[in-house]
Parts: C-alpha cells; sequence; structure tokens
C-alpha cells in the first residue's frame, strides 16, 4: 500500500511540475478557463459562496484549480494555478500571473484528492509575498479557512482581519489536509508560454511589463469583474 501511494505521488509530480508546458499556451488557456469556471460555480452556490464584502476587498485573488494531494503518513501537494491583482486606482482585475505550488507534510494523513484551491489576499503584505519568487502558506504569510456563506455577510467587516483567506472544494477522500506549509512560486515557463516573455508575477502583478494580453486573458479578466467586483471601503 506504502509503495502504491508512493508511485501515485510521483505521477501526480511528473504530470503537474512546471516543465510540462505547450508551447502555444494552451495549457494556460485551458487553465484559467477552469479557474473561472471554479469561482463561478463556488458564487453561484448561497451556501458555500465566498461573501460578497470579502471577495469585493481582495487585493490580489490565487486560484488552483486542481490542486493534487496525495500522502501516506508523509504527504505532498502539487499543483498549477495563477494570480491576478487588482488596479489600484480602478480596483479592476489585472492581467494573470501563472504560479505552481508544491508541499509536504508529516503526520497523519492517507488518500488522494483533488482541490479546487481560492486564496484571497488582503493585505498590502500578503500582496507582497505574493509577488517575491515564492512564499509558504502559513509561514511568510498567515492564513485561514474563510467565511462562507449568504449569512456570513453580516460578520465579514467587523470581524476578517487576515492577511489571506483559503476556500477549497474537495473532488476526493483525505484524511488530515491542510494548506499550510504549501510553497508557491512563480511560473515563469508558464508565463513565457502564455505571453511569449519569461515573466514574473511581480513583472505581471505590479510592474505591468505584459506588453499584449492575450484574448483568453482579456476574457478572464472581464468574467472576473464580474464575478468579484470592486467595492470601496466606507
Amino acid at each position: 500500500m506504502k509503495s502504491l501511494s508512493l508511485s501515485i505521488v510521483l505521477t501526480l509530480f511528473l504530470t503537474s511540475i512546471p516543465w510540462a508546458q505547450s508551447p502555444d499556451g494552451a495549457q494556460q488557456r485551458k487553465l484559467l478557463r477552469t479557474g473561472q469556471l471554479v469561482l463561478e460555480e463556488i458564487q453561484n452556490s448561497p451556501d458555500s459562496k465566498i461573501p460578497d464584502s470579502l471577495i469585493a476587498k481582495a487585493k490580489a485573488i490565487i486560484v488552483f484549480p486542481t490542486m493534487i494531494k496525495s500522502g501516506f503518513f508523509v504527504g505532498a501537494r502539487y499543483g498549477t494555478g495563477f494570480a491576478s491583482s487588482r488596479d489600484r486606482d480602478t480596483g479592476a482585475w489585472g492581467a494573470p500571473a501563472f504560479l505552481y505550488t508544491a508541499g509536504g507534510s508529516f503526520g497523519f494523513q492517507f488518500g488522494a484528492e483533488v482541490v479546487d484551491l481560492i486564496l484571497l489576499v488582503m493585505t498590502q503584505r500578503g500582496l507582497e509575498g505574493l509577488l517575491s519568487e515564492k512564499f509558504t502558506l502559513g509561514g511568510d504569510i498567515a492564513v485561514a479557512a474563510g467565511p462562507v456563506g449568504r449569512h456570513a455577510e453580516a460578520s465579514t467587516d467587523i470581524f476578517m482581519q487576515g492577511e489571506m483567506y483559503s476556500y477549497s472544494r474537495s473532488k476526493g477522500l483525505f484524511a488530515g489536509v491542510s494548506v499550510k506549509g504549501a510553497i508557491i512560486t512563480s511560473d515563469v515557463d508558464a508565463n513565457q508560454a502564455y505571453y511569449g516573455a519569461p515573466l514574473t508575477a511581480e513583472a505581471i502583478l505590479l510592474s505591468n511589463q505584459v506588453g499584449k494580453i492575450p484574448e483568453s486573458g482579456k476574457q478572464f479578466i472581464q468574467v472576473f469583474n464580474h464575478l468579484a467586483p470592486y467595492r470601496t471601503r466606507k
């Protein structure tokens, strides 16, 4: 059983690491589309949606549509995703920067699952962490499970003071799962495949060094601005 679990982890690792890129950005286009569908499905579920007042104030959003977790006492997680930050003046979402995550954990855990993960970056410190080459959830940046549902809406403005909030949707069975300890890294290879230049997350999200946003990127921005519109602080 242990050797089988390790084989699963190795297989998932080889299919998820950042060098497995398509030369024309097709993989990145599919990733953006999947991420849009994940956020749309979550926000269309009143009892499990991210509160509008919270997502509207987020400085950035990170989406990993298919983060894979597997383990037999020693766990592993891998996934590719993207981030977008808000324009400081307009509050509109900007061009996506591609990321990948990897990490390990110890303790009681058994099984495998695919998780849709959304992270809301709420503070300037959290945004600065995102713009670094890599950062660790729960280490460099504090992360906590975010409130869900329509009944959480009223208390969100008062009690939400964290740096980053996580929302996940499981597609499997796993005991002892946590996003803490996951390392998120700028995926320069994926940005190269999509934009035609080896851009870092900072170059895309802060410095606005993207020469031309592909059509799928423009569609992504339009959809996210509809699903998570900006709301000014009162």
